[in-house]
């Protein structure tokens, strides 16, 4: 499908708004009058992933069905599918809908290729988190559909009580290594060039040090950098030591770091729920925790979430609303897509039905304290330096402090050009 350029009036705003909205309009003979059902009509092209094609294929079929809209759906890389839109989208040759991460969503914006989503009551049904990560400066752009974080996997043969902060961990650990019964006291993976400040990010934010300030309804300041603040270089002193204690390893990746936890040599392994198989196929007992705070306040984890968006350039905006909001929207469709992704669902029935998996329900308690990943395209000046200097910092090649300083003075010297 090929889709054109259109000018998006007030109008066509206000005659989107009307058409998502029918549905609500008072039954016939109230008023005086009655609700029509919206009609569509034309195609859709939904660029999806390998691992969610399957299941959109009968929403798909669905739709069609109901609506009378076909709907053709493309698979990609799903590592792609950012870049590929934004180059592909104004010119007219890109799809009616994209699926992506929500930390996509800042720079999709800036590139003016998606469109708002009209939500209108059903923002409701879906976890906050949700709905505010893929909010941008007070407008919801994308339809949530999954959502997960990290927390702390615990051995529990080896560690049987849960740390009450990460010094109780750091301390039990180290026993355990001691006494024979672990070979690392604690695991989390790193990469020896970039560290990994997604998985470091809860215990940076237990000392009070955010990416960018976050405002009263949860979003971000992309103006203020907050990582400089006294909290960040109090956490980058706690990184030097940990790197000189060996609790930290720029050594250990993220995939030595799953096989070491597998064959039961930590007590410790912070991750994320796509380790768990592993997990549980090696038969280790475990545990899933919160992140205990290593600064004194709430180890907050990222949450990631992902979603649908709708391009600015569709000529079908209005079934595009519809297959989104009121199909994938649904109970059905989002615990379909939790089943084959095993990422809790956004939409609330579907994640308590979920719930009923001890596993979902305790990384959605952990998620329940975390905050969005940012989703401001000046995220995307901040993860090199951040990273590079993790590692740096970690590995002694510098006075913390100092390091961390100048990591702020880069960030914040590209993010205002």
């Amino acid at each position: 499908m090929k889709v054109t350029s259109r000018s998006f009036t007030i109008t066509g705003a206000l005659a989107l708004t009307a058409v998502v909205l029918a549905g609500c309009a008072a039954p016939a003979g109230e008023n005086g009058g009655g609700s029509e059902e919206p009609q569509f009509e034309g195609s859709l092209t939904v660029w999806v992933d390998a691992d969610r094609a399957g299941v959109l294929e009968d929403v798909a079929a669905d739709f069609e069905e109901e609506r009378g809209v076909s709907v053709e759906l493309v698979t990609k890389d799903f590592g792609a599918i950012r870049d590929d839109f934004i180059t592909q989208a104004p010119t007219g040759n890109g799809p009616d809908i994209i699926v992506g991460a929500h930390d996509w969503l800042g720079k999709l914006v800036q590139n003016g290729v998606v469109a708002p989503l009209e939500l209108g009551d059903k923002a409701s049904e879906f976890q906050e988190v949700a709905v505010t990560a893929m909010s941008y400066e007070g407008q919801t752009y994308g339809l949530p559909y999954s959502v997960e974080n990290i927390a702390l996997l615990r051995n529990t043969d080896i560690a049987p009580e849960a740390p009450a902060t990460f010094d109780d961990l750091i301390a039990a650990g180290q026993a355990a290594v001691a006494e024979g019964a672990a070979e690392y006291p604690f695991l989390v993976g790193l990469d020896p060039a970039a560290a990994d400040p997604y998985h470091l990010y809860p215990l940076q934010a237990s000392f009070g040090a955010p990416v960018f300030e976050i405002t009263a309804d949860g979003t971000y300041d992309p103006t203020t950098l907050a990582l400089g603040n006294e909290g960040g270089e109090a956490f980058a002193v706690k990184l030097r030591e940990w790197g000189q204690a060996g609790i930290l390893n720029t050594n250990i990746s993220g995939d030595i770091a799953r096989e070491e936890f597998v064959a039961g040599k930590s007590g410790y392994f912070l991750t994320g729920p796509w380790n768990l198989p592993a997990i549980k196929e090696a038969g280790i007992n475990y545990a899933i925790d919160p992140i205990p705070s290593a600064g004194g306040e709430t180890a907050t984890p990222f949450v990631g979430v992902q979603g649908f968006y709708i391009s600015s350039e569709s000529e079908n905006q209005l079934a595009a609303n519809e297959f989104l909001v009121n199909y994938i929207g649904t109970e059905e469709v989002q615990t379909a897509l939790y089943e084959v992704g095993g990422r809790a669902p956004a939409l609330l029935s579907a994640f308590e039905a979920a719930q009923s998996d001890a596993d979902v329900a305790a990384f959605g308690a952990v998620g329940a304290e975390g905050v969005p990943m940012p989703n401001v395209p000046a995220m995307d000046v901040v993860w090199s330096d951040w990273g590079s200097t993790e590692v740096a910092i970690i590995n002694g090649q510098g006075d913390p402090v100092e390091l961390w300083r100048a990591m702020v003075a880069s960030i914040q010297g590209k993010i205002t050009g």
